[in-house]
């Protein structure tokens, strides 16, 4: 009528989705109680990450009935030590910015992990060793700096 037309045009997402799902939650008791007791450490002040990468056969050992489901290839876990920040609000703000930093850096780690049938799951702790508030942008570059002194280590792990 009008002549005049609203044209769409629909471009394909080609990104992937940045969601942080239940799976991709380290929340087991077994395992995380393993990881820390066996994993590996890499420290990059504001964090220390604690990792630790198991295939099929070790992921089944952690547990007597079975993996049960849910269970990603990629896990985490953040922690925020009270003896370094008394207040609650300054732990839960401080675990909120480690997580989205995760989330949207977590990409290139997944790719490698696509790639390697040999890694099951791979278990990461970040424990914030920092005893002041540090904004999401200094949060961010560290933990890109840390993702890549992860990935240099994973690489270098011997494929069986």
């Amino acid at each position: 009528m009008g002549g005049h037309e609203i044209v769409t045009q629909v471009l394909p997402d080609c990104r992937q989705p940045l969601t942080f799902r239940k799976e991709e939650r380290l929340h087991h008791k077994s395992l995380v109680e393993s990881l820390f007791r066996h994993g590996s450490n890499i420290y990059e002040f504001p964090f220390r990450l604690t990792w630790m990468a198991l295939n099929s056969e070790q992921l089944s050992n952690s547990f007597r009935n079975g993996v049960p489901d849910g269970i990603g290839g990629l896990q985490m876990m953040v922690t925020v030590p009270k003896k370094k920040r008394r207040k609650a609000v300054d732990r839960v703000l401080m675990r909120r910015r480690i997580r989205e930093a995760y989330r949207l850096n977590r990409v290139p780690l997944k790719k490698i992990l696509e790639n390697r049938n040999d890694i099951r799951t791979l278990q990461l702790a970040f424990v914030f060793i920092h005893d002041k508030n540090l904004p999401f942008a200094m949060i961010e570059e560290r933990f890109r700096t840390l993702m890549h002194k992860l990935i240099k280590r994973i690489e270098s792990i011997e494929k069986i």
